[in-house]
């Protein structure tokens, strides 16, 4: 069952739905870990494991290796090193994409739901877009959303409101007409700035925090009880 609600009254007048990517629908770390590893290797510096780059994730591919790199140098890492490092994750990210990710529980079903239901579907990530589509697309999810917005579509990023800004203008939607859904706070906090309401979603990356902590006007602890929250009659 849901738990840490907070005040929200406006469930019904809910009409289109974005959706985070990674830890939301996709379990993507395992992709991302192995490119991280092959990347920081490439290099000679001192590798990570699986579990390190789970809590690393969420900001976009270069924060993710800004982190892995810091963390390997003991030190901040120098900003010429990190663009230069760029390429050889980007390229061991795409030889590596869609290998070892899967699906979260009740994900195609939950949004087959929604689709039918006549909700508009959106995907807000902070992921590249050139790797966003072919993961939508390899899982069969693409076919539900009418927008995706990746990392780099906008001139800014979660948590910043701009990606939800930019869906209610596109969709002439007011506020309270969307909801946010996803597992960081990074998804919250764009949320609260954009003024839409937002689930929480506790099995993804949030950084080792409990996304309770963020704020969102629900917690589900599993995809499927965001069912709970929106009609689908």
């Amino acid at each position: 069952m849901s738990q840490g609600v907070q005040q929200q009254s406006n469930w019904g007048q809910i009409k289109a739905i974005a959706f985070d990517l990674d830890g939301t629908l996709i379990d993507s770390v395992p992709d991302l870990a192995v490119a991280t590893q092959a990347t920081l290797s490439k290099l000679g510096l001192v590798n990570c494991t699986e579990a390190q780059v789970r809590t690393w994730v969420g900001n976009g591919a270069k924060m993710l290796m800004r982190r892995a790199m810091t963390h390997a140098l003991g030190r901040d890492v120098e900003e010429a090193a990190l663009d230069a490092a760029m390429p050889t994750f980007m390229q061991q990210y795409q030889e590596n994409l869609e290998k070892h990710s899967a699906l979260y529980a009740d994900v195609h079903r939950v949004l087959q739901a929604l689709f039918d239901a006549g909700y508009q579907l959106a995907v807000v990530t902070n992921k590249p877009y050139r790797f966003t589509l072919p993961l939508l697309e390899a899982f069969k999810l693409s076919e539900f959303f009418t927008v995706v917005l990746g990392g780099d579509t906008l001139e800014k990023m979660k948590p910043d409101p701009l990606p939800l800004t930019h869906l209610l203008n596109e969709w002439q939607l007011e506020p309270s007409q969307l909801l946010m859904v996803g597992d960081s706070k990074n998804d919250i906090f764009a949320a609260k700035a954009a003024g839409v309401a937002s689930i929480g979603l506790t099995y993804g990356y949030n950084y080792g925090e409990d996304i309770g902590l963020a704020g969102p006007n629900a917690v589900c602890q599993q995809f499927a009880e965001i069912l709970n929250w929106v009609s689908i009659a």
